[in-house]
């Protein structure tokens, strides 16, 4: 039995009607950019983080893009960030003309150590973007506690609905940072039919730069007070993810299942390190993420059983050809690159059947002769 590493068909089959009738409601009223699709997810996104004000816009990457100019982040700044993580991340640094500068990550949490982050910063540090890598959220609190002065955009693509307890209250992602954002990317855990992000903030000035941001600078049409975007959520992509919020925490919480299945499938055998979930958090699994010896020779053998899998993330972003002018070198992140070299994504998605799980766990365990 072949076992894909996501099956979005499964999905779709269970949410069909609702999704095809939200859809067909947007071409029926003609009305495609923004508009009140748009404008009702906005208040979803808010009351599932706990925020004041959300931002739709084109994609998670425009998302942070977005961040960071709202902040004010340009040219001769700096942005404090993890390499182990998708390229947007220190992407949209570069492209506002700012410096990423990378620190290391906690090896278990594979999120970015905040003590480190605390010491890179210095007079051109303008903003810090920690990453909730693969559905847990980063310890926000103890990144402003170390750098209360400076902005955390929090990078929240893998973890809308994720939880993290502070000080015996529970925070969601997005809730604490100064901007959290979202990815609607249709792989996500709340995924889209297309690209689509979001941002959310507790802060109106903000909020209203970001409305401005979005749509070419402007509030009224045609008058623009800064230069601006055309970073516009899609209508038909706001219903279909309107349609799909309902079911976000019993996918969410039966990916959780899955990955305790796998933790206790796997638990005997020594040569495999099951993801570690910080006591604090909740997470959402956005991938389940394992750590082996061999773990090139151990994707050929999934290949070969027909077991779906993949590298988040196969070289660091320290190390990418296009930061070579950063002056960074093999070393400079040492649990980043341990991690690229070790880490492995198994299926975990919620549609999977308990054949399709034990056939999973056979093939994995069939590699290590247990």
């Amino acid at each position: 039995m072949s076992v894909p590493l996501l099956d979005l068909r499964a999905q779709h089959a269970g949410i069909r009607d609702a999704v095809v009738e939200a859809v067909m409601q947007v071409v029926d009223d003609q009305a495609f950019i923004l508009g009140k699709p748009v404008s009702d997810l906005e208040s979803d996104v808010t009351a599932l983080s706990h925020t004041k004000y959300a931002v739709g816009c084109a994609n998670g990457t425009d998302a942070l893009l977005l961040a960071l100019k709202a902040l004010g982040v340009g040219h001769g700044d700096e942005v404090v960030t993890t390499p182990f993580t998708f390229f947007a991340t220190a992407g949209t640094i570069h492209n506002v003309g700012a410096r990423p500068v990378f620190v290391d990550i906690d090896p278990k949490t594979y999120n970015i150590r905040p003590e480190l982050a605390a010491a890179a910063v210095n007079s051109k540090t303008k903003a810090v973007i920690p990453v909730d890598l693969f559905g847990q959220i980063a310890p926000i609190e103890e990144i402003q506690r170390l750098m209360p002065r400076i902005p955390v955009i929090e990078d929240a693509a893998q973890s809308i609905g994720a939880r993290r307890s502070v000080d015996g209250t529970w925070r969601m992602a997005g809730e604490m940072a100064t901007i959290g954002t979202f990815s609607f990317f249709p792989s996500k855990n709340l995924g889209g039919y297309g690209d689509g992000g979001m941002m959310v903030t507790q802060d109106q000035a903000i909020f209203e730069r970001l409305m401005r941001l979005r749509t070419h600078g402007s509030v009224k049409t045609y008058f623009h007070e800064e230069v601006g975007f055309n970073s516009r959520l899609d209508a038909l992509q706001a219903a279909v993810l309107r349609a799909k919020l309902p079911h976000l925490a019993g996918w969410s919480a039966k990916r959780r299942e899955n990955a305790a299945f796998y933790d206790a499938a796997f638990k005997d055998v020594s040569d495999i390190v099951t993801p570690f979930i910080d006591p604090a958090n909740e997470s959402i699994f956005n991938q389940y993420t394992i750590r082996v010896p061999r773990r090139d020779a151990l994707k050929v053998h999934l290949a070969a059983k027909g077991i779906g899998h993949s590298v988040y993330y196969p070289l660091p972003l320290h190390l990418q050809p296009c930061f070579r002018y950063l002056g960074y070198k093999k070393g400079a992140c040492p649990e980043s690159e341990r991690a690229a070299a070790e880490v492995l994504s198994l299926p975990v998605y919620p549609e999977l059947t308990r054949a399709q799980l034990d056939e999973v766990v056979a093939a994995v365990r069939g590699f290590f002769g247990s």
